[in-house]
């Protein structure tokens, strides 16, 4: 599986663990339709959407169409290999110069019923001249280039941009996507304000083998629009559950991963799930929100904000600015290490920009002396 988590000026590939996996396609219910990936790694997203269709008595090679992109050619056929071993079909162009940031093999824009990616995080040296011509509505880029150098908002308006009138996204973006200001900023606004963000969870450190730092998911629903929730965004804070594996690694159980689901069905008024999680899922949902189960505001877990607060927030997509805290928590050592990492990523970032807003003054001011 594709996953990315790395520092501010390249992006990195690691393992996505199966349990963020699993989430995302609980999340999403990908029960019939075309699916794509444009990061795709080796298939890992396929293979646990396939594995939702069949928890659900149905074949999944009659209910999912199967597409991705891979740049790298050995493992995009690593991803053929993996959808063949689990009698899956699918589409997945790979090798060669393809790049999702410059190629549309699949001709995506408005195609797609759901969308999965783990893409890496703050790619650098993106060559946006090759991007002009697919800038614009209805194209790949809807709400135009970020100016600082960095792809995270580039691949968020790619996800976007393939769904089709009713299609869900569910993605893993490095968490100062959430926060981040100037070009990228306007970018999120247009975002929210086209209302297509649906739900976004806060993962805690150490979920990733490779690197300790937390992460976001994100969840795009464009047939969220015209419903009762379309003027709002639901936020989770994820990042005290989970179950420690060991010192440095954690993971969800089944019955975590089946809580975190069925929070979001009952906030988006579906009927609860509890094929993943079972009976100790099912507690969990009635401790929290009842004996009849019904989505409530709960300070430390979740809040559904309004556009006009989100606004307030300057457009913060961050859960931890909505949720709050639960009372009488205490904040551990642990908690204030990954905040601490959260804000030094931020700050790194904050640099760079500032770096190319400085190249950008001098070379205009380089310019005005030139022509006096």
């Amino acid at each position: 599986m594709n996953s990315s988590l790395y520092g501010c000026q390249k992006g990195g590939e690691f393992y996505t663990p199966s349990c963020i996996v699993r989430l995302l396609v609980e999340v999403l219910e990908p029960f019939h339709g075309r699916v794509l990936d444009p990061a795709c790694g080796s298939g890992g997203m396929f293979v646990q959407s396939a594995r939702f269709v069949a928890e659900h008595k149905k074949n999944p090679g009659d209910e999912l169409f199967i597409h991705g992109v891979e740049k790298t050619d050995e493992t995009g056929r690593l991803a053929r290999m993996n959808l063949a071993i689990h009698g899956l079909e699918g589409d997945i162009r790979h090798g060669g110069h393809i790049n999702s940031y410059y190629d549309d093999p699949h001709e995506a824009v408005g195609r797609f019923d759901f969308m999965l990616a783990n893409p890496p995080f703050n790619v650098n040296a993106v060559d946006k001249e090759r991007l002009a011509s697919d800038v614009g509505p209805g194209r790949r880029y809807p709400y135009g280039l970020p100016r600082t150098d960095n792809a995270n908002y580039l691949w968020i308006q790619l996800f976007l941009s393939s769904l089709n009138e009713t299609g869900r996204a569910g993605f893993v973006m490095a968490n100062s996507a959430s926060d981040a200001r100037s070009s990228e900023q306007e970018i999120r606004r247009q975002l929210i304000e086209a209302r297509v963000i649906d739900v976004m969870v806060a993962v805690g450190p150490n979920m990733f083998y490779t690197v300790a730092l937390p992460c976001t998911l994100w969840f795009l629903d464009k047939g969220k629009q015209g419903t009762a929730r379309a003027d709002r965004v639901l936020f989770i804070d994820a990042r005290h559950i989970y179950r420690q594996i060991d010192r440095a690694h954690r993971d969800w159980s089944e019955a975590q991963i089946g809580f975190i689901a069925n929070l979001v069905r009952l906030y988006r008024g579906e009927e609860l799930d509890t094929i993943l999680g079972g009976a100790e899922a099912q507690a969990k949902l009635k401790e929290v929100f009842g004996a009849t189960p019904s989505y409530a505001n709960v300070p430390g877990l979740c809040k559904a904000a309004t556009l006009a607060e989100i606004e307030a927030q300057g457009w913060s997509l961050n859960p931890g600015r909505y949720v709050g805290v639960a009372p009488d928590e205490e904040v551990s050592d642990e908690d204030f290490k990954a905040k601490l990492e959260e804000l030094s990523e931020e700050l790194e970032n904050l640099n760079a920009q500032a770096r190319e807003l400085e190249q950008t003054i001098a070379a205009n001011v380089a310019g005005i002396l030139e022509s006096l």
